[in-house]
């Protein structure tokens, strides 16, 4: 079978020594070794030699979380991800899915990435909100946009220091949470960036991508690079994405998009000008919060998701913005573990997904926190599904404290 060469590479690191199985999720709550990465790259060593997968083969790769958890531990350097998605390209040419399962696929990979149909069918369900079981309609609870956001149809002029950044709506969060982006906005005005959203830049693709459809994600990716390409080269400063689930595809964008002639470079100065919000609200938080520091704040866990400290690899630095904003941060064990959110995981997996967000919310809340912090769109509403703890995106707390 072919398989791409960025997949037999990674593929020819993995050692085989194990260190992969202390940090992966789906292993330690099952205990089986084919739920390991370990394990799952066994099984995809085979199907690439020849051997005909099984349900069963489908069945392991398919409770992965792609949580990268074991990324971040490989001594070798195993790019896992690579390999997994072909490893599910591959199964799943070979092994038909139950037509139900079929359908779900197809409503997931139609519904979620269409902004506008997702919004309506959000606002449906908050107006039938009686009739849902509670914690769904704790997940469809929102915090309308204050006033904030900018698009390129307004007038918003230039601010002095920072100048303009480009900020991704996405396809869930505008519906599910409105506030982040207005939020994020406020906040960098405060620094001198004019924050604008450019408004047919949708779905980054991540959605489509982790449901096996990869032609149709580059095309997402190519659709929001093409919106994006007229204001990177009048010259905007940086990209800022606020799910971090985003931000990791939009990170991989030049690596996707390599072998595309029309594309490779734009996608390639994307993936450069992506920064992580946090990075450019810590230089500054110091004179940010100089007043917010003097008054007490209230302690709050903050929540890593997978995609920030093993997608992008950025640790820390949310933590110490929040300190800086004068939050007092509650201990979390295990916070390398996954929450179980994983995208649509909490739809097709719900079981294990029950028991990673349950485990995760015992390890927030064992310090009474007051609030529970977090940097993506899906871990905030797959959380707040299964708490009364307010659960809020970190930028929401930080522009509490510049009230």
């Amino acid at each position: 079978m072919q398989v791409s060469e960025d997949a037999s590479a990674a593929l020819r690191k993995c050692v085989h020594c194990g260190f992969c199985l202390a940090t992966c999720p789906t292993y330690q709550v099952l205990g089986d070794e084919l739920d390991s990465p370990r394990g799952r790259l066994y099984l995809m060593k085979q199907v690439f030699e020849g051997k005909a997968p099984t349900a069963t083969t489908q069945q392991h790769l398919d409770r992965c979380l792609t949580c990268r958890a074991c990324e971040t531990t490989c001594p070798s350097g195993v790019d896992y991800h690579v390999v997994l998605d072909a490893g599910r390209a591959a199964v799943d040419a070979q092994v038909e899915r139950p037509l139900w399962v079929r359908l779900k696929l197809w409503v997931l990979r139609e519904l979620l990435p269409q902004r506008a149909l997702f919004g309506a069918v959000v606002r449906l369900g908050r107006v039938f909100g009686w009739l849902l079981p509670g914690s769904l309609r704790r997940q469809l609870s929102v915090m309308p946009a204050q006033a904030g956001i900018q698009s390129l149809e307004g007038t918003g002029s230039l601010l002095s220091q920072g100048g303009r950044v480009l900020l991704l709506q996405g396809c869930v969060q505008p519906a599910l949470r409105p506030n982040i982006n207005a939020a994020t906005t406020r906040v960098l005005a405060r620094l001198g960036f004019d924050a604008i959203e450019v408004p047919g830049a949708g779905c980054c693709g991540a959605l489509r991508h982790h449901l096996d459809e990869h032609e149709d994600a580059l095309d997402d990716a190519r659709l929001v690079i093409d919106e994006w390409w007229p204001h990177i080269f009048a010259g905007a400063k940086a990209i800022v994405v606020t799910a971090s689930g985003c931000g990791a595809h939009v990170a991989d964008y030049g690596r996707l998009l390599r072998d595309d002639p029309d594309y490779a470079d734009k996608a390639q100065r994307v993936s450069e000008l992506l920064t992580d919000l946090a990075d450019l609200i810590e230089p500054e938080a110091a004179r940010l919060f100089a007043s917010a520091r003097a008054a007490p704040a209230q302690p709050i866990a903050f929540q890593s998701p997978c995609t920030l400290q093993h997608g992008l690899r950025i640790r820390g630095t949310v933590e110490r913005v929040l300190e800086a904003a004068g939050y007092q941060l509650t201990p979390v064990s295990d916070a390398h573990l996954c929450c179980g959110s994983a995208g649509t995981y909490s739809i097709l997996q719900p079981e294990l997904s029950r028991r990673l967000r349950d485990d995760k919310l015992a390890a927030l809340e064992a310090g009474k926190p007051a609030a529970i912090a977090t940097a993506n769109i899906g871990c905030q509403t797959h959380l707040a599904g299964g708490t009364t703890t307010p659960v809020h995106h970190w930028i929401e707390l930080i522009e509490q404290r510049l009230v």
